[in-house]
């Protein structure tokens, strides 16, 4: 009996041991840390225009990191650099009071804007003014460059010029249509019937200029989601952060069963934190992404290094907030 019972004791530790060990392997293989070999990316048949042999170059929120993100000012800095050049511009939209879509990331206008002072008021939010009276703000006005400082701060009323101003979607359109040849990723914002109204009015908007098969759309809102699935199934999109999700695990997994949501896969490198994180970026995903004929995006990607591993195991698309380096590390 007792040389059972130690028998069974020691089957008990093997197995602990090897699910430890499992357990561990696949850590190490998903961690933040992880690099995968290049090698090790494989190529499949697609008919989806955003899987390329070549990455994308985008500027998220027109290049931030250089101008005041999401401005007039932003965006002919990107399309008329002699330094460098772009092929996808990335940027958000709300809805005002009066209907209008306007470029801006946050809910608020606060950490971009001088709303406090000219409004009066904190938590500024566009649906609640018209464009006309965000019109009056200083899109530059918190903006910090390399060295610290704030070149556009002082900027007040008519000193603040159209290229620092709050901007209207049509308008950036008619002016990157002029200037040449771009792809956009175009992110709606506000949630609920908010949400939908922006998307009827950026459907609308998109197909006058003949621009959508130009645009990937995007939301973190799956009832956004789920009505351009319904309402306009012509419009890529990408996912939602709980389609990541079920991705990651389908692709860890091998999934036989996985369906994809949609075209576009638009996730970070790693989550939540670097290094620390899930690994999004290793071979197995991206072989799982384009085995199933989706691309694979990331955001925001600044690091230099961390743009040339992803370059080299096949991202279709990096967004960065330094556009100019990113364009550095694709062409070396």
């Amino acid at each position: 009996m007792k040389t059972k019972t130690k028998k069974k004791t020691g089957l008990k530790v093997l197995a602990v041991i090897a699910a430890f060990i499992i357990v561990l392997a696949v850590f190490v293989n998903t961690a933040g840390f992880h690099k995968s070999n290049p090698n090790q990316v494989k190529t499949f048949e697609t008919t989806n225009p955003y899987i390329l042999d070549k990455t994308d170059i985008s500027a998220h929120r027109s290049g931030s990191g250089i101008a005041p993100e999401e401005t007039m000012m932003a965006f002919k800095n990107c399309a008329e650099s002699e330094d460098f050049s772009v092929d996808v511009f990335e940027f958000d939209l709300h809805i005002t009071a009066d209907n209008v879509l306007v470029l801006l990331h946050d809910d608020t206008l606060d950490r971009t804007s001088d709303c406090e002072e000219v409004f009066g008021e904190k938590d500024v939010r566009p649906e609640n003014k018209t464009y006309e009276e965000l019109r009056a703000l200083n899109m530059g006005a918190k903006f910090e460059n390399e060295k610290g400082e704030k070149p556009y701060a002082h900027l007040k009323g008519d000193d603040v010029s159209d290229d620092l101003k709050i901007l209207r979607l049509e308008d950036v359109l008619n002016y990157l249509m002029s200037v040449g040849d771009f792809k956009y990723i175009i992110e709606i914002k506000n949630s609920d019937d908010l949400g939908r109204k922006g998307v009827d009015i950026l459907y609308k908007l998109l197909t006058e200029k003949n621009l959508l098969d130009c645009v990937i759309f995007g939301t973190f809102h799956g009832e956004v989601s789920e009505y351009v699935d319904e309402k306009y199934p012509d419009m890529v999109r990408s996912t939602g952060i709980k389609e990541v999700l079920a991705f990651w695990w389908a692709a860890l997994t091998n999934s036989d069963s996985y369906e994809p949501p949609c075209k576009v896969l638009q996730l970070p490198y790693c989550f939540p934190y670097k290094n620390l994180g899930i690994n999004t970026a290793t071979a197995t995903m991206v072989n799982y992404a384009h085995e199933h004929d989706m691309a694979i995006q990331y955001w925001t990607i600044n690091d230099e290094k961390d743009m040339e591993y992803l370059i080299s195991v096949g991202a279709d698309c990096i967004m960065s907030d330094y556009p100019d380096v990113l364009y550095k590390a694709v062409n070396k």
